[in-house]
């Protein structure tokens, strides 16, 4: 995988990069100048993020693995310390499903029931390869969420969730609020 520049990255319009954000040159941004990146940040390959007017927030310490699509007009906040695994799509937008209206955005919106709920992703929360999460969903802090699950509800702190639609199925442990209290130390030294 070829990582942009700086230089290729600043020339994207963004919102804000913090330092050491590594991007692939195969990665797509849409609405970058709604898009604010933290520091130490990965964006793999084949990844798409696409901001709409309450734009993309990603914190630091982030990965966005291989294929992971960040889609919709409502805002989309990643905080630090998250983990997007392969394929996982994460939507702030949702067609009207029921024929009511008509779909797909090559439709004038008057003729579509469209809506956008924010989507936030606390710190520590891990999301598993295959996953979606729908607008409007909460993953309260160190949430985890397996592979191939659909959430389509908030989640609490600290569990872990799986399935479809996602159920908590057991606890997470917070040993990670120690490793990381540990690194931020050493960084700082």
């Amino acid at each position: 995988m070829a990582m942009l520049s700086r230089e290729a990255i600043e020339a994207l319009g963004f919102a804000s990069v913090g330092q050491n954000v590594q991007i692939s040159d195969r990665a797509s941004f849409y609405g970058a100048s709604r898009i604010a990146l933290g520091s130490n940040i990965r964006i793999d390959d084949f990844c798409v993020l696409s901001a709409g007017v309450g734009g993309i927030s990603v914190g630091n310490h982030v990965h966005i693995a291989v294929y992971s699509s960040l889609i919709g007009a409502a805002r989309i906040t990643l905080s630090d310390f998250c983990n997007i695994s392969s394929r996982v799509a994460i939507y702030s937008s949702n067609d009207d499903y029921s024929g009511a209206t008509l779909t797909n955005p090559t439709v004038p919106s008057e003729y579509t029931g469209v809506t956008h709920a924010d989507v936030f992703l606390g710190k520590h929360v891990i999301v598993g390869s295959g996953s979606v999460i729908l607008p409007g969903v909460t993953l309260e802090e160190g949430v985890a969420v397996g592979a191939l699950s659909l959430v389509h509800k908030r989640c609490e702190a600290f569990g872990i969730y799986a399935g479809n639609p996602a159920q908590r199925i057991k606890e997470r442990k917070k040993d990670l609020l120690e490793l990381e209290r540990k690194l931020m130390q050493n960084l700082q030294k």
